[in-house]
Parts: structure tokens; sequence; C-alpha cells
């Protein structure tokens, strides 16, 4: 048996080009998994902010249902100018209602901080590890009228919270009746 000689077959790179084609398209995949985790971290963070705004314009709206509950009603006086709601005497009702409520700042509210809130304009954490609100809470109490049957009053309470950044705010509103009657429990 005669043995042929040996011949070296041209190599053309396939396998070359074929692992270059494989390490980028796993590279475009590991650039688009970071961006789309980078993404979604701003997203959980806006929906905090929001959510934040939102409880704190719920706070103040709580606030200024209270108040009128706790017979400081009236028709009101005309609004003009920024109060600190956090005394109840520094409270009111409004005769005028807001011109637009979604336009922050308003020209009249009085200002709402609960105990547990901390404020600042720098944000930041606070001493207790929560972060601080941009700024505090606002009612706003206006008068509307009677209600149909002409036994009670109708009050519109609106307020505002901002989140951790000036950009993040909520509005919520709410009519409050208030009625008082007289029923005899002693069946006469």
């Amino acid at each position: 048996m005669k043995s042929l000689p040996y011949r070296p077959t041209r190599e053309r790179g396939f396998v070359l080009i074929t692992g270059l084609i494989f390490l980028v398209v796993l590279t475009l995949l590991g650039l688009a998994l970071f961006r789309s985790g980078g993404m979604q971290e701003r997203i959980a963070g806006n929906t905090r902010e929001k959510q934040r705004a939102l409880e704190a314009a719920e706070s103040a709206l709580q606030y200024g249902e209270w108040w009128v509950s706790e017979q400081n009603r009236g028709t009101g006086t005309p609004c003009t100018a920024v109060t600190n709601g956090n005394v109840v005497a520094n409270m009111k009702v409004c005769s005028n209602a807001l011109a637009n409520p979604t336009s922050l700042p308003w020209p009249a509210y009085a200002s709402y901080q609960p105990p547990t809130m901390t404020v600042s304009t720098a944000g930041g954490l606070a001493a207790n590890g929560d972060i601080n609100y941009q700024a505090k809470p606002g009612v706003y109490i206006s008068y509307l009228g009677l209600d149909s049957t002409g036994k009670a009053q109708l009050y519109q309470v609106t307020a505002f919270g901002q989140g951790g950044s000036a950009s993040t705010a909520a509005v919520v509103q709410s009519t409050y009746k208030m009625a008082s009657a007289v029923k005899d429990l002693g069946g006469n």
C-alpha cells in the first residue's frame, strides 16, 4: 500500500465568522437587557413619586373634610392669599372657587403638613430614612351653596400634594355635604 502525500486543505474561516456573528448577537442582547432594566427602574421610581404625591394630596383632602365637619362652615369669604393651615384658626371657607385647580401653585390655599411628613426642596433623605417631600400639601375649601332640598350645605374640598420632586404633583377633589337635623328618639 502506498500512502498518498499529505495535502493540507484550504480552510476558509467559516467557524471564525460564525463565532464572531454569534458574539455580536450576544453583545446586542446583553445591551438590550441592561437598557431594559434601567428603563424599568425609572418607571418604578416615577410610579413611587406619583403614589407619594397622591397620598399627600389625599391626606390634605381628608384634613379639609374633617375641618368642615367640625362646625367650620359658612358661605365663605373671598380667598386671595396662601395661609398656614396647620393651625385650625387659619383655615377658612372661600366664597370664590378655584379658577384652575390643575395649575399649581394656586394663588390661595391653606398649607397642611401632617406630623410625620418631612419637607425639603433639596430632596434627599429625612433623618428617619424616608424621602423628603418637595412641598407641603395644600387644601382649598369653597362654598357651593345649598343642595336641592335646601337643608344641607355643599362644599368643594380641593387638595394637592407633591412627591419628592417639583415635577410630581397630584390634585384631588371632593364635594362634601353637611346637613343637620333633629330626630325625636322618644317616639313622639
